[in-house]
């Protein structure tokens, strides 16, 4: 017994030393040491041996385990240092190589109009305020003085969900939310997405942004509202920016205009951006009208209010003399990445 398991121990040693890989190496340990391997047999055959030789030839087995275990364990390490050097060598890197390009996001421009908005009210004291898109029909008509059967709501197009829910047509059910729930004096503007049943071209879209503000407070009066306007496009367009107020109609205000600006790219002479007209309409405008304040709680003879209602969009456009409003929502990056 003693001389097989040397004549195993030694076939081990010699398969094991010109194993050149670990797919052969895990042969021979298969071989030697598997269920069916050489001296797993000879465990088997044990129970042949007589009781007093049993505990020598046991410990003759295990030494015999041991060695070639230790020596496959060895062997293993090896060849998988040699991988390791083989593959750090295949996969050199190239430090003198041009790294990739990471390409960082940035403001969308209509956020870029956004955020000026919002910096010239708040600097001249107005709060930003939110409310949701998904709005009741009283919030969005009948509280702003238009009634069920107004010609009005045919002219918006509205994306009705049913009866009394809709996608809100303008920001302006915003004010009248903050008209429930704070007293006078308000000085707000609602910036938001609105719906409306529009065909897609290249000034409108059936998603767009509008910025609508709300003054209500004692003594105010059109005066105001010009003067407030007046800074705004100052602040928006340049300080050469000339306003000009044109009669409207708008069924929550009274009086009600529409305001425009001189161009700022000629200076009011007429371009082809102002289509020679020398001015551009940017927002409609007017006195808060005083059935919307009775509607609130709020006196109409102690309180009066203006509210303003901008296209995000349209300032966007003119501010950086982009001819297409789809090139805002298309995400192509060369137009894009240019702001």
């Amino acid at each position: 017994m003693q001389d097989k398991l040397k004549s195993i121990l030694d076939a081990a040693m010699g398969q094991i030393t010109e194993a050149a890989d670990i797919e052969k190496l895990n042969a021979v340990r298969v071989s030697i040491l598997g269920k069916k391997g050489e001296l797993t047999a000879v465990l088997k055959g044990m129970k042949d041996v007589a009781p007093e030789d049993r505990p020598k030839i046991g410990q003759m087995v295990n030494d015999t385990r041991e060695a070639i275990e230790k020596a496959i364990s060895e062997k293993m390490a090896a060849l998988n240092e040699k991988m390791l050097e083989a593959k750090l060598a295949a996969e050199t890197i190239d430090v003198t190589l041009p790294a990739k390009k990471q390409m960082i996001g940035h403001r969308h421009p209509n956020t870029v109009a956004l955020d000026e908005v919002k910096k010239i009210f708040v600097g001249m004291g107005y709060q930003v305020v939110d409310g949701p898109e998904v709005e009741y029909d009283y919030y969005n008509f009948e509280a702003l003085n238009i009634p069920a059967n107004h010609p009005a709501k045919d002219e918006q197009d509205t994306f009705y969900i049913n009866d009394q829910i809709l996608l809100r047509t303008q920001t302006s059910s915003v004010q009248v939310h903050t008209m429930m729930e704070q007293k006078p004096p308000i000085r707000v503007i609602s910036p938001g997405r609105v719906f409306r049943a529009d065909e897609v071209d290249a000034t409108h879209s059936p998603s767009f942004h509008q910025v609508e503000g709300l003054v209500i407070d004692k003594n105010v009066t059109f005066a105001d509202l010009k003067g407030t306007l007046e800074e705004f496009a100052k602040k928006m367009f340049g300080e050469d920016t000339r306003v000009k107020f044109r009669p409207h109609h708008f069924p929550f205000t009274e009086p009600s205009a529409e305001m425009d600006v001189s161009c700022f790219k000629c200076g009011g002479k007429g371009c082809r951006f102002c289509k020679g007209e020398g001015w551009i309409e940017i927002l409609g405008c007017g006195m808060v009208h005083p059935h919307v304040l009775e509607m609130r709680d709020i006196d109409p003879d102690e309180y009066q209010g203006f509210a303003f209602g901008i296209g995000l969009e349209r300032i966007a456009l003119l501010k950086y003399e982009v001819d297409d409003m789809r090139l805002f929502y298309e995400n192509d990056t060369r137009f894009l990445k240019q702001f």
